[in-house]
């Protein structure tokens, strides 16, 4: 054999070698391939019943939120209406209450002072004593005290 056979079955060698590796790699990225497109088809079945069952959902959604949109504005209509209300009971009844309640409180008060004693009936004397002033009465009641804080 001479050198340039000895090259020429070299080449060969490289070149089968090389062949069987590409062929090797060709048919692993077919299988790759039909993994991927096994994947794809069992994902896109899964997802679009997925996908109307997110359709349907967000329709019923969408109605019940209308559904709320209108007890919100029945309820704010029915809010108005009782302020409105509670607006015309208290004009209507207040001042006459609060009148009544006043006339109440006047009679009670004068039943009371009527009702007490005056010291002298009490059999406790006055004594006079000259040159003292006598502090003065209060005036207003219990509503008027100011707190000594």
């Amino acid at each position: 054999m001479s050198g340039g056979e000895v090259a020429g079955i070299l080449v060969a060698v490289f070149w089968a070698i090389l062949v069987s590796f590409l062929a090797l790699v060709l048919v692993r990225l077919a299988q790759t391939l039909k993994a991927t497109t096994k994947m794809v088809a069992e994902v896109s079945e899964q997802a679009v019943p997925l996908l109307a069952d997110a359709s349907a959902t967000v329709r019923s959604a969408h109605t019940q939120l209308a559904r709320v949109d209108a007890i919100a504005a029945d309820v704010q209509e029915v809010t108005a209406n009782a302020s409105a209300l509670s607006t015309t009971v208290s004009s209507a009844f207040g001042g006459p209450l609060v009148k009544m309640a006043a006339f109440s409180y006047g009679v009670r008060r004068a039943i009371g002072k009527k009702g007490e004693e005056a010291p002298a009936a009490r059999g406790a004397e006055r004594t006079v004593v000259l040159g003292r002033t006598l502090p003065g009465a209060r005036r207003g009641g219990r509503r008027n005290r100011r707190s000594k804080d």
